[in-house]
């Protein structure tokens, strides 16, 4: 069967994505998602095998989605403003996208090398920010774990409303980040005072 012109593997995974987040990604069926681009079932094997291949490439497009965020965030910032930027630009990913989301964290194949090398590639960007406090390369990929942890965790439970609290969540979230920056400094002061001591 010939590929419907003008539909391609972009327009169906901007087609895949917006249901996901509006509707849930349990939601997205083959049979679900050729309704909404107005096809045959069939039409979409063009492009994709099945739907497993499928929530595997829309997994692909949200890292590549959110590494691209995190860049534009991050370009021409450093330090605090650099953390700042990513952590936010992070949740507002996250609340835009919160089925996109979903499906990145259901990756059918962790082991899968395209899904490795985009995932790597957006934790090379919070290295990067990371790098500029000269930690040390252990101390500043711990540091990278740290920061990860806080922004899924928070996202997570944010989404599924695991705050109950009726307290401003924003506040939070900048507390948070905050408090991450302070002990960033804490491991800066530590690591001088160690240098110090050495020489």
């Amino acid at each position: 069967m010939t590929p419907r012109p003008g539909l391609d593997l972009d327009t169906i995974l901007q087609a895949t994505t917006k249901m996901a987040d509006t509707q849930g990604i349990d939601e997205v069926t083959l049979a679900s998602l050729a309704k909404t681009l107005n096809i045959r079932p069939p039409s979409l094997y063009n492009h994709i095998n099945g739907l497993p291949a499928l929530r595997k490439k829309l997994a692909v497009y949200g890292y590549e989605q959110l590494h691209k965020v995190l860049i534009r965030a991050t370009v021409g910032r450093s330090k605090d403003n650099a953390v700042r930027a990513l952590g936010e630009a992070y949740m507002v990913f996250v609340r835009n996208h919160p089925g996109l989301y979903e499906a990145m964290l259901r990756s059918p194949d962790p082991e899968d090398l395209e899904l490795r090398s985009i995932q790597n590639e957006t934790v090379d960007t919070v290295i990067q920010v990371l790098n500029e406090y000269d930690l040390g390369e252990d101390q500043t990929i711990h540091a990278t774990r740290g920061l990860r942890s806080i922004l899924h965790g928070f996202a997570s439970l944010e989404q599924k409303r695991g705050f109950g609290l009726p307290l401003d969540l924003d506040i939070s979230f900048h507390t948070l980040i905050d408090i991450f920056l302070t002990g960033i400094d804490a491991i800066k002061q530590e690591n001088k005072k160690s240098e110090y001591l050495r020489d």
